[in-house]
């Protein structure tokens, strides 16, 4: 079990760390041109899909979007219990491609590792970035965010949980602290 410990983004702080991301995608890519975001399944689809439609308002472009299923690139499969394949969305090429990785929480990078080793089996991007909502820390691969809304000290004993409207929840970003050994 686990309590929370603080809520440390509401949905304010949350709609204004994606705008911030927004324009900076679109200053360090000078605009839009080639440029495609991808979600990681699960909590970066719903964010890929709002940094998409800043974009729109902010530039009047729609960039391709998609989303990226990578259990099956998991360095843990076997050690895991067993989870629901989600499903590969792109329908774009990838090949040439300015890509956003889009994730909720940037913990010890080997998701990012699997989403790039999944993006590199559909084509060969131009470029990857990485766009993530919090970074809070403990990296285990040499991965870091290009796009981050906000850095979070944590300890390992600590979790990171992105909660948003599209999953019937109010926006939030919550720490929460294991019980064990109370």
């Amino acid at each position: 079990m686990s309590k929370v410990k603080a809520v440390i983004m509401n949905r304010e702080a949350i709609d204004r760390a994606l705008v911030r991301i927004a324009h900076e995608l679109l200053e360090r890519n000078n605009g839009t041109t080639d440029l495609a975001l991808v979600g990681i399944r699960t909590g970066g689809v719903e964010l890929a899909t709002r940094l998409a439609e800043n974009i729109r308002r902010i530039e009047g472009v729609e960039v391709p979007r998609g989303a990226l299923d990578i259990t099956m690139y998991r360095d843990d499969i076997a050690s895991r219990r067993p989870r629901p394949l989600g499903k590969t969305e792109i329908n774009f090429p990838v090949t040439g491609m300015k890509v956003v990785l889009v994730d909720d929480v940037l913990y010890t990078g080997r998701t990012i590792r699997a989403a790039m080793d999944s993006l590199m089996d559909l084509g060969r991007p131009q470029q990857v970035q990485l766009a993530v909502l919090v970074d809070r820390g403990h990296k285990e691969l040499p991965i870091t965010a290009d796009y981050v809304g906000k850095n979070v000290p944590t300890s390992r004993k600590e979790a990171v949980k992105v909660r948003l409207s599209e999953e019937g929840a109010e926006d939030e970003v919550l720490i929460l602290e294991s019980d064990e050994g109370e």
